[in-house]
């Protein structure tokens, strides 16, 4: 259930892609871990596939990018026609979703303009700005029809992640927004106001019982 912070996380510490890649493959993702797009521009020249993937983590340099603050190298490969936007890395995360979750408006941005699938089945990009308190990435999301009560595989919501993660102003755009939350996710039965309550945020379970009472009130 904490994929989406811890997974990200151990991501930022994974070690460098594996010598058992050919020589270009590392190439290519050690200079997308620095930002070297002059390293990268030949290798793709000479025919190296935009999408190869990282056999460690399975992502693609477009995720490594972002991963890594590495705009230049993410701008050449979003440019790339045969760039796959939708790949998943081994842990599920698309380059979207890790935009998100880096707060990256630009890399969000570039990416929603080239067709990027703001909704699929389990974790999703929302999930993520919500975790990490990405406000406006938020609502670009939104803008573009973001499920707002997304599922992840344990029936996890945004709401439900940012109440734990205390990102207060988070939790209130989502309720404003028309977050449900009434919702319980599959392991332990709660909804977003108890998820607050176990994360030590007793503040954030009061916001949102708040927010209940006033819409019981309105009806």
């Amino acid at each position: 259930m904490r994929l989406g912070v811890a997974a990200m996380a151990a991501c930022a510490l994974a070690p460098a892609p594996s010598a058992a890649q050919t020589d270009p493959a590392v190439s290519f993702f050690r200079a997308a871990q620095v930002n070297d797009a002059g390293r990268i521009k030949p290798l793709l020249a000479r025919g190296l596939d935009p999408n190869v993937r990282d056999p460690e983590r399975g992502e693609t340099g477009l995720i490594v990018a972002l991963r890594n603050d590495a705009m230049d190298v993410f701008d050449l490969l979003i440019a790339q026609p045969k760039i796959a936007l939708e790949a998943q890395a081994g842990n599920g995360n698309t380059a979207l979703m890790m935009a998100a979750f880096k707060n990256n408006m630009p890399a969000v941005k570039a990416l929603l303009a080239r067709g990027a699938q703001v909704n699929r089945p389990g974790w999703t990009a929302l999930h993520y700005a919500a975790s990490a308190g990405a406000l406006d990435i938020m609502r670009v999301l939104l803008e573009h029809h973001a499920y707002i009560d997304a599922e992840s595989p344990t029936k996890v919501t945004p709401l439900m992640l940012a109440a734990r993660e205390g990102q207060e102003d988070a939790v209130k755009l989502l309720l404003q927004e028309g977050a449900d939350a009434s919702l319980r996710d599959a392991g332990f039965r709660i909804d977003a106001a108890e998820f607050a309550e176990r994360a030590d945020k007793p503040w954030i379970a009061k916001a949102i019982r708040h927010h209940q009472a006033e819409q019981l009130m309105r009806r």
